[in-house]
């Protein structure tokens, strides 16, 4: 019997998260740089890795994620480490009274200029 070759995982510099803000009811999608971190709302939120399978694979599409919820007195607290699934947002959720945080997609580019570019 042939072996099958298992295809490697793409490793992808964007990740595309949406986040929705349950008071006002708000959505909005961003797109964010492995290792940069942006504010939403009361939250910073840092991809560490965002990885997808080859397109003649079933799609899997899964982020390393940091996520810290600044206090009123500045101070940061980890609230979420850990990885999140695109086809399962609710699997490991960001678990937060206002915010939801959730992965779209990732990507090898953007229509945002990469932080150094800024």
């Amino acid at each position: 019997m042939p072996s099958l070759a298992l295809a490697e995982t793409i490793s992808n510099p964007v990740t595309a998260l949406a986040g929705l803000d349950k008071i006002t009811g708000r959505l909005i999608k961003f797109d964010v740089y492995m290792n940069e971190t942006v504010q939403f709302g009361a939250l910073q939120i840092t991809p560490r890795a965002c990885y997808t399978k080859p397109a003649t694979q079933k799609q899997q599409t899964i982020v390393f994620l940091e996520v810290d919820q600044i206090s009123l007195k500045g101070e940061a607290t980890r609230i979420f480490s850990g990885w999140m699934f695109a086809d399962s947002p609710s699997l490991n959720a960001i678990d937060h009274a206002i915010y939801d945080v959730w992965l779209d997609d990732c990507k090898q580019s953007s229509d945002v200029p990469p932080p150094e570019e800024r």
